[in-house]
């Protein structure tokens, strides 16, 4: 695999300044947001648990739902198969979400070939497991594999971001975002942090946990 992965601040600091050269409106942006968060995360399972935990909910509801799933030790796939769906529920999972979790626990995902495993592929291995769509595939690339030009055109605050820097009358729907994005390659993980950073400035809540 020969992509580049953002390991470090130095990283996230390299690719805005890039993206500051080749778009003044984010070099704007960047005046007001300073630094952008590194947002690593660990792979794994849990990693994209609590991926699937932050589809269509709230940042401050997947976090007090991943809270109650950890107290309660269901963040493995061998909890998950001993846990039974009123535990799970209890802790804050829809029915849907339930059926999700355990499909991710039987799944046999090979988490370590992932992380050489080219962007592309890493999404078509995800996307085969029920309720792993493609933002949260391309969330578990951009956080937990740290790869610096995945984008999740399909997040909302994202979308947002977008509507109000560009100055466009709606809200960009996601093959829309997805175009755009292609001109903030090579760093496009670094734009959606970009636009997150701003998302949260202007509506003073964070738009991805």
């Amino acid at each position: 695999m020969d992509e580049r992965i953002i390991m470090t601040p130095d990283c996230v600091a390299e690719g805005a300044a890039h993206l500051a050269r080749a778009e003044p409106r984010f070099a704007a942006v960047l005046d007001q947001t300073g630094p952008l968060p590194l947002r690593r995360k660990d792979d794994g399972f849990e990693a994209l648990l609590s991926a699937i935990v932050s589809q269509q909910v709230s940042v401050a509801a997947a976090s007090a739902i991943w809270g109650r799933l950890a107290a309660s030790g269901a963040t493995t796939p061998a909890m998950i198969a001993l846990a039974d769906d009123d535990a799970l529920r209890a802790c804050g999972l829809s029915r849907q979400k339930v059926r999700y979790a355990r499909a991710l626990a039987q799944a046999g995902i090979d988490f370590d070939a992932l992380r050489l495993a080219p962007t592309a592929d890493v999404v078509r291995t995800l996307v085969a497991v029920p309720g792993v769509g493609v933002w949260t595939a391309e969330i578990y690339a951009m956080f937990s594999l740290g790869r610096a030009d995945v984008f999740a055109p399909g997040d909302l605050a994202l979308q947002e971001a977008a509507r109000m820097i560009f100055d466009l009358p709606d809200r960009p729907r996601e093959k829309a975002l997805r175009e755009m994005a292609m001109a903030w390659a090579p760093w496009r993980a670094v734009a959606a942090r970009l636009l997150w950073a701003y998302y949260n400035l202007e509506k003073q809540r964070e738009g991805i946990r």
